[in-house]
């Protein structure tokens, strides 16, 4: 009985871990898939326990309590796809390559698979009540451990065997799967997770073998729960890093807001004074005609000023963004299409080349869509029509934190001098007959809204290179930007 109480204690201490994290960790279904996989971890190791109470309780308490434990093991195996499932589907992409690996996961770790394999587990659950499952026990002894229960299993053991090693499998390509996890905070909670688990299920097969006891299990319980529970810890606590630096530059973001703001208000209040003394003066009748002249040059300067504080307020104003996940792919084609018309009027050619499906990040739509439409207008302006090669390159890549698109154009380049002022507003270049110089600035200022910045990397007369970076978590999730500027 002593042996049994202790696998019980040691199946307490995953329950005591869900508990922890329930209390530290809530945010996200992650979290509710943890606690849920600790808890029948813990009703797995009192399903071992119970079989060491002979001297306790009767063989038929022993065996009715035994079934019902047995939901731990058995319902293990949709809560593993459930962690791999939800692991899968929201981190932002996945590399698009037709191969067996990306078909099997396709077709594995989706919603209908995880509620199929639910129903299956049931089925599993219901066989080990019956005969067929488990027809009774037997005592074993053991020279540590001392006399025991060992389950005697009917006909149907080998679908229980089935069962189990499917587990084995799904956590298999699970661990293989998240090689290819370009995200790595993702990629080390589902390598770690899958791992942890891997070795559990190992270490509890041998508990069908009388020889080792019941006792294998209680050590892949004892480094389950502590490895699961590190790699968890890291998983949230790299996120709460990354989120911490995103709000860190939001509020740089907010607080450069706030002095353009002023700063347009200062000027615009100073540039009605000027206004208010240039009317006066305008009415006296001392004036010679090359004064009248200069107030009138004063008033025209003046009124120029106040078009350009106008035009810069509207600039710097936007509605509040309202961010959701949103595939950046098809915004990118999307914005494609809607430049068809431009594109074919001046012959220019358009690759859009992306191996990542999805490609989602937290952004807002619209916004994201002007961006791209923007880019695309501004490159079809600057290729010159007698260019041999006229054509527009977008690609994607993603590094460990960020979505990076490759903006390419075969126009006529951008001076090394103006690569950073070209993102200021009212710098033209000169490649365009009219315009107040906006295209860009909006695109940089849309980018740093969602986090993300744009730059040019490289430019000749032969083309130029821009690339464009968001954030893989993008905007702090839930949080909404609102701009600063009133």
């Amino acid at each position: 009985m002593i042996i049994g109480i202790l696998i019980c204690a040691i199946g307490l201490l995953p329950l005591f871990l869900a508990w922890s994290i329930s209390k530290v960790y809530n945010e996200t279904k992650l979290s509710v898939g943890m606690i849920i996989s600790m808890i029948l971890i813990t009703i797995w190791q009192l399903d071992i326990g119970v079989l060491y109470f002979k001297d306790v309780l009767s063989e038929e308490m022993v065996l009715f309590l035994f079934k019902l434990f047995r939901a731990g093991p058995t319902f293990t195996l949709p809560m593993v796809l459930y962690m791999a499932y939800w692991i899968i589907n929201n981190q932002p992409s996945v590399t698009r390559k037709k191969n067996w690996l990306t078909r099997m996961s396709c077709a594995l770790f989706t919603k209908k698979a995880l509620i199929g394999f639910t129903i299956w587990s049931m089925v599993v659950y219901f066989i080990s009540w019956t005969n067929l499952g488990v027809s009774g026990l037997v005592v074993a002894n053991e020279e540590f451990t001392g006399n025991y229960y060992f389950p005697e299993y009917g006909p149907l053991l080998w679908i229980y065997f089935m069962h189990m090693a499917a587990i084995i499998f799904f956590l298999l390509v699970g661990y293989v799967l998240s090689l290819r996890i370009r995200n790595s905070h993702f990629k080390n909670f589902l390598m770690g997770f899958s791992f942890n688990a891997l070795l559990l299920i190992v270490l509890g097969a041998l508990n069908f073998i009388p020889l080792t006891g019941l006792l294998t299990s209680s050590i892949g319980v004892i480094l389950f729960s502590v490895g699961s529970l590190q790699v968890f810890v890291k998983f949230n606590v790299d996120l709460k890093i990354h989120s911490y630096e995103l709000m860190e530059k939001q509020k740089k973001l907010d607080y450069t807001g706030q002095l353009t703001g002023s700063l347009i208000h200062e000027v615009k209040n100073t540039n009605s004074i000027i206004k208010s003394f240039s009317s006066m003066l305008d009415k006296s009748s001392d004036l010679t005609e090359r004064d009248k002249r200069t107030l009138e040059m004063i008033g025209k300067s003046s009124e120029h000023l106040d078009q350009l504080t106008d035009n810069y307020s509207a600039y710097m104003k936007s509605a509040a963004l309202t961010l959701k996940t949103e595939d950046l792919a098809e915004i990118i084609r999307e914005s494609i299409d809607f430049s068809a018309r431009i594109l074919q009027e001046n012959k220019v050619e358009l690759e859009f080349v992306n191996i990542y499906s999805p490609l989602n990040v937290y952004l807002n739509r619209t916004n994201l869509k002007q961006v791209f439409i923007n880019l695309i207008k501004n490159s079809v302006e600057a290729i010159p029509e007698n260019r041999p090669e006229k054509k527009i390159t977008i690609s994607t890549e993603i590094d460990e934190k960020n979505i990076i698109i490759h903006f390419i154009d075969t126009g006529k380049g951008i001076p090394r001098e103006n690569w950073v002022s070209v993102f200021d507003p009212f710098i033209s270049l000169g490649n365009k007959k009219r315009g107040m110089g906006l295209g860009l600035p909006f695109v940089k200022k849309i980018l740093i809204e969602h986090l993300g910045d744009i730059n040019v990397i490289e430019s000749s007369p032969n083309g130029t290179h821009f690339k464009l970076e968001i954030p893989q978590e993008g905007m702090l999730n839930g949080c909404n930007y609102q701009n600063p500027i009133e």
